[in-house]
Formats: structure tokens, C-alpha cells, sequence
């Protein structure tokens, strides 16, 4: 994909333009190569917590599969019905303060009941502690009574990659898969060897390709990369559920999600390749700052509400 020129550069809202000038700064600040992860773990949980929940969206602290958990959902939600929600966070920050008003408006926009677990983070607990968390939740649901077509999955950045994670281990091992999955800016490669990596580091307001092995270190070993299940671009992707995928195109992160879409569809199943111009990593967060963002979690919410067979959202 070549370079656009500042003549073809995407209209952008105003508070699109912003939120990313005002994000761009702030992430030019950080080094990942000496970052303290206690301290970006309480900025993120600060400065995310501070948005505002859905209208209309109560929120529960519970637990499921002995991890903390949210359990949001509208006034009168689809009966039967769940979207279990996995956090990004590059899988060393992230938790439900940081993702509660993301996953409020998806509750919203599917007018189902949102779990939005915290799984254990690198580097105290490296892979695989993530991905056996994962299936641990997945499989809780399943014996407190859902059927695996009653669930949609749905994850952001790392939180995209261990949804895939565990749809791969949860296939091999002969389980059912959910409905649906939808997937917001999915981080599926972790050894960063996708085209965009390139070709997108000088669009990318947020991240530089050759910072993002500070952050893997933490995660995995050098020798785990290329495995399916820290980067599931690397598996075999036949049998996945439908799945819907939102990136954006200034994102150095878009190869990981163009090849999982091709990957998928080559494996005899649906995915649908959302790519949106002039946004970058993870853009659904800003839902109530900016309409390019509640216009995403709309159509995702259209996406999860088809797949689970609803008719509408709650209002």
C-alpha cells in the first residue's frame, strides 16, 4: 500500500483531529524501553476511567472463572444472550476501570449483557497465563448455561489477539466456538513482521514499530513468537466463527488485521475487513468524544446483534 499524499488525506471530524493531535503528543512521551508498567497501569486506569458509561447501562462488580469482573447490560437486555469482552493493553495494562465505558456502550449497541473480565497481566504473569484465563471464562459461560451460539466475543488490540488465541485452543481441542467475533484493532503478531509495520510507521500517531519489542518482552519468550497462540496470525484459521474486523488505516498494527481477514475467508469462514480512513489504534475508545467512534461501535453492535439473531438493541 503506498503512502497517501496530503491531498488524499481522509476529512476527519474536529474532535477527531483533536483527540488524535492531543493523543499523539502524549504517547510521543513515552518510552517503552524504560516505562514503570505499575505506573502506566494506574495512568491508563486514570485517564480511560475517566470517560463516562453509556446512559441507560448499570454495571456490576462480580468475579467469573475466580477473576475479577464488570457485568454491564441495559434495563431489559436480550434474555440468554452475552458478549464476553477481552481488554487490550499490549497484555501488561488494561483492567475493567480502563475498559468500562468502552464495553458500556457495546452493551448498549448489542442490548446484551457485556462481561468484561480481568485476566492476568505480563510481566508477573506471562503467556500462557492470559490465554488459560481466557478459556477458563469462555468455558465458565458455557456452565452457567449459554450456548456456544448464544455468545459473542469481542477484544481491543492485545485483547483482539487473545480472543483469537482462544478461539484457536478452544477449536483444537473440540469445543464449541461462540457466534461471533469482533475485533478492534487486533494485535496478532507479535513478532511485527506484517507490511504495515513499514510502510505505516511514519502514518501511525501513536506507536513506532521498533518500540513494540520492549513491550513483547515482557509477554513471551523470543522463541514463542511464531507460536499460534501468542501470535495467532501464525495459525491455521479454518473453522473460526464470523468475525468483523475494525482497524484503522493509519495503524502500523492494519497488515496484522488484512492477513487475519484473508487467512479466515482462505479457511472457508466470513470475516468482514472494516478499515477506516484517517483512524488509528483502538479509535472506538474516544466513543464520547468523537462520532467516528460511537459510528464504530454502532455497526459492531449491528454486527453482534445479527450473529446472536436479535432484532434490535435496548435504547
Amino acid at each position: 500500500m503506498q503512502d497517501r499524499n496530503d491531498n488524499e488525506r481522509p476529512r476527519l471530524s474536529r474532535r477527531a483531529r483533536l483527540v488524535r493531535q492531543a493523543t499523539s503528543i502524549y504517547m510521543s512521551r513515552r518510552d517503552p524501553a524504560a516505562i514503570d508498567w505499575s505506573t502506566a497501569r494506574a495512568q491508563l486506569d486514570f485517564f480511560a476511567g475517566l470517560a463516562p458509561s453509556a446512559a441507560g447501562v448499570t454495571t456490576e462488580v462480580t468475579e467469573i472463572a475466580g477473576l475479577k469482573a464488570n457485568s454491564m447490560q441495559t434495563q431489559s437486555p436480550a434474555a440468554g444472550k452475552v458478549l464476553l469482552y477481552w481488554h487490550g493493553g499490549a497484555y501488561v495494562m488494561g483492567s475493567c476501570r480502563s475498559h468500562r465505558a468502552l464495553v458500556s456502550h457495546l452493551a448498549k449497541a448489542t442490548g446484551v449483557r457485556a462481561i468484561l473480565p480481568e485476566y492476568r497481566l505480563a510481566p508477573e504473569n506471562p503467556f500462557p497465563a492470559a490465554v488459560e484465563d481466557a478459556l477458563a471464562v469462555y468455558r465458565s459461560l458455557l456452565r452457567e448455561g449459554y450456548g456456544a451460539s448464544d455468545i459473542a466475543v469481542a477484544g481491543d488490540s492485545a485483547g483482539g489477539g487473545l480472543t483469537v488465541a482462544m478461539l484457536l485452543a478452544l477449536r483444537d481441542a473440540g469445543e464449541p466456538l461462540p457466534a461471533a467475533v469482533a475485533l478492534m484493532s487486533p494485535w496478532l503478531d507479535l513478532a511485527g513482521e506484517g507490511e504495515s509495520m513499514q510502510t505505516h510507521c511514519e502514518r501511525d500517531p501513536w506507536f513506532n514499530p521498533q518500540d513494540l519489542p520492549h513491550v513483547v518482552r515482557h509477554y513471551c519468550k523470543p522463541e514463542q513468537l511464531h507460536e499460534p497462540l501468542v501470535s495467532p496470525i501464525f495459525g491455521e484459521l479454518s473453522g473460526m466463527p464470523p468475525c468483523l474486523i475494525q482497524v484503522g488505516d493509519d495503524e502500523i498494527l492494519l497488515s496484522d488485521s488484512e492477513r487475519l481477514a484473508q487467512k479466515i475467508i482462505a479457511g472457508g469462514g466470513q470475516a468482514e475487513l472494516d478499515i477506516w480512513p484517517g483512524m488509528w489504534h483502538v479509535w472506538q475508545m474516544f466513543i464520547g468524544l468523537m462520532p467516528e467512534s460511537r459510528s464504530a461501535i454502532e455497526k459492531m453492535g449491528g454486527f453482534v446483534r445479527g450473529a446472536l439473531k436479535l432484532e434490535s438493541a435496548a435504547k
